[in-house]
């Protein structure tokens, strides 16, 4: 959890419907709730990480979209039988301000 950011890690697809329902259940308690129209995804991490999931859904039937990517904090998770990550974002945002400091000075320096 970071600021407005929360993951949610479970074991199982039932567990990480009850987590969610928990989860829910104590932001309402809390006069807050879940924005599903911004990045609410699932994904699958193991053996089964290219197996079809059943549809997860909010308390308040909002659906829950399965991606093979998720980009937390910067990181790009991807989908695979190990934890794994992706660099590319990093890269094409290092080489996007590269250029941009570069075409502002130039050879000039």
């Amino acid at each position: 959890m970071y600021t407005d950011d929360i993951v949610l890690l479970a074991p199982s697809i039932s567990t990480l419907l009850d987590l969610l329902h928990v989860s829910e259940a104590e932001l309402t308690w809390l006069d807050m709730s879940l924005n599903a129209s911004k990045s609410m995804s699932g994904m699958r991490i193991g053996p089964r990480h290219k197996y079809k999931c059943c549809q997860l859904a909010t308390m308040d039937r909002h659906e829950i979209l399965w991606s093979n990517t998720v980009r937390y904090l910067a990181v790009c998770l991807v989908s695979y039988k190990y934890f794994s990550i992706s660099l590319d974002y990093a890269k094409k945002s290092l080489y996007k301000a590269f250029n941009a400091v570069f075409g502002k000075v130039g050879r000039v320096a």
